[in-house]
């Protein structure tokens, strides 16, 4: 008994903030001040490709590797967003100064693989336009549109086979 009531106080003592890799409260403070950045860097699909066609501008599908070759915007390049790390995203993205676009599942009202839909608080947009602003990237852009992929203006490049 003595043994169990030592392991819970253990358990329940805070952790040191020298000690903190996961920080629930920098997040809060991350997503609250990205917010209104987010919101004006959604842009219509004219204007996503209209950016990506100008001289170092990089569009970033952050889905998986396996759902990125099924399919993807054309001149996308792929980084998982369970890969981004700070050496990850200096190799793929070594200027944090150029125009990074970016688009999700939830931007394709299909609903089907390669597509699939997330629950809307959860779509990967948001969780790539933080990740990318944690880590320095403050010209970032987001496709604020439902298109359908089989629209040829979406310019969407499908696996072969």
């Amino acid at each position: 008994m003595i043994l169990l009531l030592a392991a819970a106080a253990a358990a329940a003592m805070p952790v040191p903030a020298t000690e903190r890799q996961i920080d629930y409260a920098a997040f809060e403070r991350l997503t609250h001040a990205v917010r209104s950045q987010r919101e004006k860097r959604r842009v219509s699909l004219a204007r996503f490709q209209a950016m990506a066609a100008q001289e170092g501008a990089i569009i970033l599908d952050a889905r998986s590797a396996p759902a990125f070759a099924q399919g993807h915007i054309a001149g996308a390049i792929n980084l998982p967003l369970t890969d981004f790390t700070a050496e990850a995203l200096a190799a793929a993205l070594p200027d944090r100064t150029r125009p990074i676009l970016i688009y999700c599942n939830n931007n394709f009202r299909n609903d089907r693989p390669p597509v699939m839909l997330k629950a809307p608080p959860v779509s990967l947009n948001i969780q790539t336009f933080i990740n990318l602003k944690a880590y320095g990237y403050d010209n970032v852009y987001e496709l604020g549109e439902i298109v359908d992929f089989t629209d040829s203006k979406v310019g969407w490049v499908a696996a072969a086979g």
